[in-house]
């Protein structure tokens, strides 16, 4: 599976404009070579980083999105859930729906964005957490991809 943004490199920073420092839109993401038998795609973005880098106590998490088609080719920079059909929204760790980006209170944190194709299509789980999320899809990842990039505030 293929899963990859033009927005920046492998490894590579995070523009401003994905972050708190900046507009916090999403980032844009490619998707390719989707396995055979896959009924829908599941995201999620995290930082396990938080706080501190130098003595990270806890994964915060940044976006939760599920039941995304897998006929998707892209995410555009700035997607609404809405803008994907039969895509559903999980909560982030600021208790509410859709991206947030990178916030960091001190250093240099790492982000990754996963991708798992997924051999259902999953119930409406309402507003799920990372951990529910990940707990509704045990048994059913065909593939998993994901894209990291840094982020350090200016």
């Amino acid at each position: 599976m293929h899963f990859s943004s033009t927005a920046f490199a492998a490894g590579g920073e995070i523009p401003a404009k994905h972050t708190c420092q900046g507009p916090d839109v999403s980032p844009p993401f490619a998707i390719g070579e989707i396995p055979a038998g896959t009924k829908s795609l599941a995201l999620i973005a995290d930082d396990p980083d938080a706080p501190d880098p130098a003595a990270p106590k806890m994964t915060w998490v940044h976006w939760v999105l599920y039941n995304i088609g897998p006929q998707t080719k892209a995410l555009a920079e700035a997607v609404a859930a809405h803008a994907l059909p039969g895509a559903l929204e999980g909560l982030n760790d600021w208790k509410a729906t859709g991206y947030r980006g990178p916030c960091p209170p001190i250093g240099k944190h790492r982000y990754f964005f996963k991708l798992c194709a997924l051999d259902v299509i999953l119930p409406d789980l309402h507003k799920p957490t990372k951990a529910a999320l990940e707990k509704a899809m045990h048994g059913h990842v065909l593939a998993h991809a994901e894209w990291m990039g840094v982020y350090q505030k200016k």
